[in-house]
C-alpha cells in the first residue's frame, strides 16, 4: 500500500508543478485559483509522503517521490507548455525511470 500511496504522491507533485507552470500565463483571479490548486496539490503530496515514510525508507522514499515528480513534470512541459523534447533530455529521463524502478527491485 505505501507504494501506491507514493506513486500517488509524486503524481500530485507533477499537479503541483502544473499549476504553478500555469499561473505565468494567467492573470487576476484565474491566478490566485491556480495558486490555490498549487497549495492544495502540495499539502497532499507532502502529507501522503510523510505517511509513505513511516513504513518506507526516507532515502528510497524521497527519491521515488523526485523521481516521479521530475519525470511527470517533463512530461508535462512538454506537452502543455510547449518545452522542447530533445533526444538527450529523454536519454536522461529514461535513466531516471531506470533508477526509480531500481529503488523500487532493491527496497523492501
Amino acid at each position: 500500500m505505501s507504494w501506491i500511496l507514493l506513486l500517488i504522491a509524486g503524481l500530485f507533485e507533477v499537479l503541483f508543478a502544473f499549476c504553478l507552470g500555469k499561473t505565468k500565463d494567467t492573470t487576476g483571479t484565474e491566478t490566485h485559483l491556480w495558486y490555490l490548486g498549487f497549495l492544495i496539490s502540495l499539502i497532499i503530496s507532502m502529507g501522503l509522503l510523510i505517511k509513505v515514510t513511516q513504513t518506507l525508507p526516507i532515502g528510497t522514499s524521497y527519491a521515488v517521490w523526485t523521481g516521479i515528480g521530475a519525470l511527470g513534470t517533463v512530461v508535462i512541459g512538454i506537452l502543455f507548455f510547449k518545452e522542447p523534447m530533445e533526444f538527450w533530455r529523454l536519454f536522461f529521463l529514461s535513466t531516471l525511470v531506470l533508477s526509480v524502478v531500481g529503488l523500487k527491485i532493491v527496497s523492501h
